[in-house]
């Protein structure tokens, strides 16, 4: 099978990947590979700290792809990051919403451990005033920019990046044993440019002498934050903000106040961090927050799109999804893109 990836992001590489792994011939089709999403991305493998009410088929997926992570973190030689996860909240307030979280992971049976203020400090002492929340042992992250960088380099070989040219996708599609697979992010080509919308979020990057331990996903007076420390080096990752708006991928004033204001609370010590980078991009959100994997009302199109929040977490199990169902036919009921394409048929 001759199989053409429209996409060079984290997901459509990890496709890439997979296909020429079971001996397809995979072409590249990407004027900027690694541009998008996965290069704001803070990669936490996190199914427990993304859990959330309604989402259980979600978290279920998250929990298959993070035990596909450990081989392919391997395969490309990149570092993992196994410290888990504090999931914490800085007043009672937060503290509540951390609980509603747990009981998602009851719910979904995943183990977690419970902290007070004083066990948090001794997991991160750098953390400030928190009122409680929990260990998240399973949960981990990944430098994306390292992971996209060892995709491109292990495919290089390989496979050939083009430059996306009007009308290719729909040439590829009636080629006679040649798929299409559409992993553009927020951005998808008609007819399916409806079935995503596009979510803003604002990251920062800074430096900082004085180590984050652990990733911590947090509730700060009700603001979301999450500060996501890379393994090999002091640089720590912060975000990220949620806004449903257009116009140019630019940081707000008010979105980075956001950011920064919520993780001096949560760890002071990045009063002194020193900012490196402010980046903007869109996660590939859809109504229901689970991705679109498979077939489309055209013959030979699949897609690999919609990962939202977990674009990084999700992509080897995508790939594997991607590859099962151009080899065989076969579906995940819970990300089949006919669930949307077939109301707007109807």
């Amino acid at each position: 099978m001759r199989a053409r990836i429209l996409g060079a992001g984290i997901v459509g590489l990890s496709v890439a990947d997979e296909l020429i792994r079971r001996g397809h011939q995979v072409t590249v089709v990407d004027p900027a590979p690694g541009s998008g999403a996965s290069y704001a991305a803070a990669g936490m493998l996190s199914p427990a700290g993304e859990a959330w009410h309604g989402e259980e088929e979600l978290t279920r997926l998250c929990l298959s792809s993070l035990a596909l992570w450990p081989d392919l973190a391997a395969k490309l030689g990149v570092p993992v990051h196994t410290r888990g996860t504090l999931l914490v909240g800085v007043d009672a307030g937060d503290v509540q919403q951390v609980e509603r979280q747990l009981s998602v992971l009851d719910l979904a049976g995943v183990s977690y451990e419970r902290l007070v203020r004083r066990e948090l400090l001794a997991r991160e002492p750098g953390l400030g005033r928190v009122a409680g929340g929990a260990f998240l042992a399973e949960d981990h992250s990944v430098d994306p920019r390292a992971v996209v960088a060892a995709l491109l380099d292990r495919l290089s070989t390989r496979v050939g990046a083009t430059s996306f040219r009007p009308g290719e996708r729909q040439r590829a599609g009636v080629e006679t044993n040649t798929v299409t697979v559409i992993a553009t992010g927020a951005q998808l080509p008609d007819p399916y440019s409806s079935l995503i919308r596009p979510v803003r979020g604002d990251v920062v990057r800074v430096r900082t002498q004085e180590p984050v331990e652990r990733t911590v996903r947090a509730w700060a007076h009700g603001e979301q934050i999450y500060v996501v420390p890379r393994i090999d080096g002091d640089e720590v990752v912060i975000g990220a903000t949620t806004e449903e708006r257009d116009g140019p991928l630019l940081p707000t004033v008010e979105g980075v106040w956001r950011l920064l204001d919520s993780a001096r609370r949560v760890v002071p010590a990045l009063d002194r961090a020193s900012v490196v980078e402010v980046t903007s991009r869109d996660r590939p959100g859809t109504a229901d927050n689970l991705p679109l994997v498979g077939p489309t009302h055209e013959p030979g199109v699949v897609l690999a799109a919609g990962a939202y929040r977990n674009g990084v977490l999700l992509a080897p199990l995508i790939a594997q999804l991607v590859a099962d169902h151009i080899e065989t036919g076969s579906v995940e009921p819970a990300v089949d893109p006919r669930r949307f394409l077939m109301k707007e048929d109807g």
